[in-house]
């Protein structure tokens, strides 16, 4: 009898998929399935295909991905890098990324005192900062950029010219650009396509190609 319980207890497992326990460094992979990370666990990377991916409040992780789902960091939280396919991006208040974040189709969206050290990039959809950093540059086709009031790009904006069958006409609506009050943006801010261009009269940009600045004083143009 006593070896029921044990096999009773893998057989269950198995067939039911009770999660397995995750401990400190472990990878957490699924290819159907959510993936939470209770607050202030550490764990390795995180990736699942059908699914969001959610880091709880100063959680620890590596590698953070998926193909159609979300994927939220939560404050004061560090990863290395997140990229999704289908699904937005949302990095917390002072949470630290190592390298880049990346969607597809989906936001991106920076809280305040954010910090990412390499890239943050996407197709479709909008990429917001509120008083974060970005150590690499910003790059879209379609999506909207506002690099809010007090945040700072050091590699530039690069907004590329769309191109082939995949873009639909509601990409052809020129992307609106708005740098806030005393953000700065160093680097090329290269337009391969019109935009709607707004730069506030206190914030700092480096040389622009392919677009004419529209100065705005205040909050919000």
């Amino acid at each position: 009898m006593s070896r029921a319980i044990p096999i009773c207890l893998l057989v269950c497992s198995v067939a039911f998929g009770i999660a397995s326990p995750v401990f400190a460094g472990d990878d957490v992979s699924k290819v159907n399935g959510s993936i939470r990370i209770d607050e202030g666990r550490s764990v390795g990377d995180l990736d699942t295909v059908n699914g969001s991916i959610e880091l709880g409040d100063n959680g620890q992780a590596d590698e953070v991905s998926t193909v159609n789902g979300s994927i939220e960091i939560g404050d004061n939280a560090s990863i290395q890098s997140a990229d999704t396919v289908n699904g937005r991006v949302v990095i917390g208040k002072r949470a630290r990324i190592a390298k880049d974040i990346d969607t597809v189709n989906g936001a991106l969206t920076l809280a305040e005192g954010s910090d990412v050290s390499g890239n943050a990039s996407n197709v479709n959809g909008s990429i917001r900062l509120q008083a974060a950093h970005i150590g690499g540059g910003i790059k879209t086709v379609s999506g909207d950029i506002e690099v809010g009031a007090d945040s700072r790009v050091d590699g530039g904006i690069l907004v590329e010219k769309s191109t082939g069958w995949f873009f639909s006409s509601s990409s052809n609506r020129p992307p609106r650009i708005v740098i806030g009050p005393r953000a700065v943006v160093r680097g090329k801010l290269v337009f391969e396509r019109d935009v709607e261009l707004h730069v506030s009269d206190t914030a700092t940009v480096g040389e622009i190609s392919g677009a004419t600045p529209i100065k705005f004083s205040g909050a919000n143009p």
